[in-house]
């Protein structure tokens, strides 16, 4: 296999936006990825208002909407103690995204699409080729990657290749955080019922539930829980799911009639970090350098924004070459990538706190379920079109935890 000016690891949302962008911009760019198009993806599946000005700019989002990509309104979150906050992105706080919807799509049909966008414009993909190992020369400076058998080498190795990139942790980027660990199942169901144009969210003291029209009938069921379940999911995941939602009297009617019609797959511990997001010669995108928790659904449009910011450093690095100048170029990237997603990180982290302490969500959703406006303004970072900093500011917060 030939060498490329560009090696991206993972051909996901991340992979193939930074392959796209980079390859319209006349870089030769070489995608690899272990699984073969199109497969499932563990994944809530949900594309914020903002991810759509991304898949417009690729020429997907026609192609999603063709798919039969659901289109939300916004969200529906349920605290411990029975509350329901409701959001719309479409709201009178006068902030507007890219569209007044967000989607939601099957990621095997999602994947695909995008991957065929990066081949339109001339990105080379081999699929089913498992990437276990980076190269590096003589001063530690990465030169390319090793599949099962062969080498190939580049000026640049993008790590995009997820919540266990194989590029992060050779390199020694990422690790663990200790709280809060959380996995994850994830199916799709036929037939629930009542689901309509809002995602919803279903917070127990033991976990919580994401429920969203996909499209074409289908419903995604995402529940998430403590680490400390896995020895009982271990054995039989669907029943584990199945159990869990019967004993929630608000849910079990609405799966009585319901179908699954997709295997119940796991995933996590989540709250994964990269101490940086690069090292001469590499750099993460997407979940391959930060995946903290899928309640807010951050992680589709991360991806594909990440694709973006990446773009211009990455050019400057593959021209400087082996150089201080490549490094600075990723070192600037860095710093972009923080400005970036630092309030989203922060908003991230206090809903991850908020969810582990039934006591903190009830009193937050007893204030939100009364100001519909401080609802939608939250809902509203959610879809990445209000700025985080928003919901930030003291005046906020002290109105959130009020009595």
């Amino acid at each position: 296999m030939d060498d490329a000016e560009v090696i991206v690891v993972g051909a996901g949302p991340a992979g193939s936006a930074t392959a796209w962008a980079l390859a319209r911009s006349g870089v030769d760019v070489l995608v690899l990825d272990r699984a073969r198009f199109p497969r499932d993806k563990v994944c809530a599946e949900y594309l914020s208002p903002q991810a759509s000005r991304i898949l417009s700019e690729m020429g997907a989002l026609e192609a999603a909407l063709a798919a039969g990509a659901a289109q939300l309104a916004g969200m529906l979150v349920r605290s411990p103690s029975g509350s329901e906050i409701y959001g719309e992105f479409a709201a009178a706080h006068g902030f507007r995204g890219f569209r007044d919807r967000g989607l939601a799509l099957r990621r095997r049909d999602l994947d695909a699409l995008l991957l065929d966008r990066a081949r339109a414009v001339g990105v080379r993909v081999a699929e089913g080729e498992r990437v276990v190992d980076v190269l590096r020369d003589g001063t530690g400076r990465v030169t390319g990657i090793r599949t099962g058998a062969r080498t190939i080498r580049g000026r640049l190795v993008v790590g995009a290749d997820g919540l266990r990139s194989t590029v992060g942790r050779r390199l020694g980027l990422t690790r663990f955080s200790a709280w809060p660990r959380r996995i994850a199942l994830v199916t799709h169901y036929r037939g629930v019922a009542g689901i309509g144009r809002l995602g919803e969210m279903h917070v127990e003291r033991d976990g919580y539930l994401g429920l969203a029209d996909v499209g074409n009938g289908e419903t995604n069921v995402a529940l998430v829980v403590p680490s400390r379940a896995a020895r009982l999911i271990r054995g039989d995941p669907a029943a584990f799911l199945n159990a869990w939602v019967t004993r929630r009297p608000h849910l079990a009617p609405r799966f009585a009639d319901a179908e699954r019609v997709s295997d119940v797959r796991a995933t996590g511990p989540f709250a994964q970090h990269a101490r940086r997001a690069w090292m001469p010669g590499a750099a993460l995108v997407g979940d391959a350098a930060d995946f903290f928790d899928p309640f807010t659904g951050e992680g589709i449009y991360a991806a594909l924004r990440g694709g973006e910011l990446i773009l211009p450093y990455a050019i400057e690095a593959v021209r400087a070459g082996n150089t201080r100048r490549a490094d600075m170029a990723l070192e600037a990237y860095e710093r972009c990538r923080r400005h970036e997603f630092t309030g989203k990180w922060i908003v991230e982290r206090i809903v991850g706190a908020a969810t582990a302490y039934p006591a903190v969500m009830n009193r937050a959703a007893r204030t939100l379920a009364r100001r519909r406006d401080m609802a939608d303004l939250f809902v509203g970072v959610t879809g990445d079109f209000v700025p985080p900093w928003e919901v930030l500011r003291p005046s906020y917060l002290l109105r959130l935890l009020a009595s």
